[in-house]
């Protein structure tokens, strides 16, 4: 036989009456206060396991019982409300009545120093050494115009970084509908901006937050970039080799590094930077099982290459007598390079045990 569902109601309200009185006597800090009510009228509380009885009562007497278990409830909690002012008035008193501080103790140490993320140690750390090989450095928004982040960069129409898929676009509210804006996939907007308003020639080196739609180990939807541009009379692909590798010299030593050809739109021809694996370097055994390498020996750290005729002349720089080389490197990978750091996402996750080392 089915319990009767009024006389479980009034039973659970009984054993709650009884329950809250006894319990909010007992709590002797805020936090327990709390704590109770939660037992008791919070989601899974006691209350709440007896409104299940509600959907079984007669209609005829649903308006009856639903008052009973509403005065219920304002019940508890003006009893709560009252024992949090008897709480926090004793806990004032306490404070009062304790012995006074004495101003003449010395202070208290204060919290260690904060430092530097090591992503901005590493961008700081390159971009000091382009300085030292005559670069300038100059920076640009992170919210770009396509013609500055893709046109003038000679990507044709179609390319795949264009699509919505790869690139993140901003809606401009009050903008111009057929103003195409969007978070910058690469720190070579600022080059375009550096050509068109000084013209050549220019050593410049650029540095800041990009963003492209990735998420994996080696990848982030956000992050860090330096790029650098020389344009000047006679330039040639010797000069990018011999920059690129002094950089790396100075960067992580002497350390193995190869170009391998490669295409992109801004550059011809264009050409990889790879640095050796410094996670399976040590101990070839483990390179075919390394997934960083992928088992090859060597980490991609930047891309470059002589700069395409066709963006010189977008930026009005006559390019029958100006040539040029750019280059782009990821600061995460960098990093992940510089101090053995295995997954990309280390770096953003803020977890101050692996703050601490650096």
């Amino acid at each position: 036989m089915s319990p009767d569902p009024i006389q479980e109601i009034e039973a659970g309200l009984l054993a709650i009456g009884d329950e809250y009185r006894q319990r909010f006597a007992t709590a002797l800090t805020e936090h327990e206060l709390r704590n109770v009510r939660a037992d008791i009228l919070g989601k899974k509380g006691a209350l709440t396991r007896v409104l299940r009885a509600m959907g079984a009562v007669p209609s005829d007497r649903k308006r009856e019982m639903g008052e009973r278990v509403n005065a219920a409830r304002a019940e508890v909690e003006s009893a709560f409300e009252t024992r949090l002012v008897e709480l926090r008035q004793a806990l004032r008193q306490a404070e009062l009545s304790a012995t006074p501080f004495d101003l003449s103790l010395p202070g208290r140490s204060p919290a260690p120093r904060g430092h530097r993320h090591p992503i901005s140690l590493v961008r700081q750390e390159i971009l000091e050494i382009f300085k030292s090989l005559g670069f300038e450095t100059a920076w640009g928004p992170e919210v770009e115009h396509e013609v500055n982040n893709f046109t003038k960069l000679a990507f044709p129409p179609d390319h795949p970084a264009t699509d919505l898929q790869d690139t993140f676009w901003v809606r401009v509210l009050g903008g111009a509908p057929e103003a195409r804006v969007l978070l910058r996939t690469q720190t070579s907007t600022v080059q375009v901006r550096e050509m068109t308003r000084h013209s050549a020639p220019l050593a410049i080196v650029s540095g800041g937050s990009v963003y492209r739609r990735d998420d994996d180990v080696t990848h982030s939807p956000m992050f860090h970039q330096i790029e650098g541009l020389l344009v000047n009379e006679n330039v040639s692909f010797a000069e990018l080799k011999g920059v690129l590798t002094q950089f790396v010299h100075r960067l992580y030593g002497e350390r193995a590094v190869r170009f391998r050809p490669s295409y992109f739109p801004f550059v011809e021809p264009g050409a990889e930077l790879d640095v050796a694996c410094v996670f399976c370097e040590a101990d070839l055994s483990t390179r075919a099982s390394c997934r960083i390498c992928k088992g090859t020996g060597w980490l991609e750290i930047l891309g470059c290459g002589m700069v395409h005729p066709s963006v010189l002349e977008h930026c009005g720089i006559d390019a029958e007598r100006f040539t040029g080389f750019a280059f782009g490197l990821g600061v995460e990978r960098v990093a992940m390079l510089r101090y053995g750091i295995p997954d990309i996402r280390i770096l953003f996750e803020n977890d101050p045990r692996f703050l601490a080392e650096f």
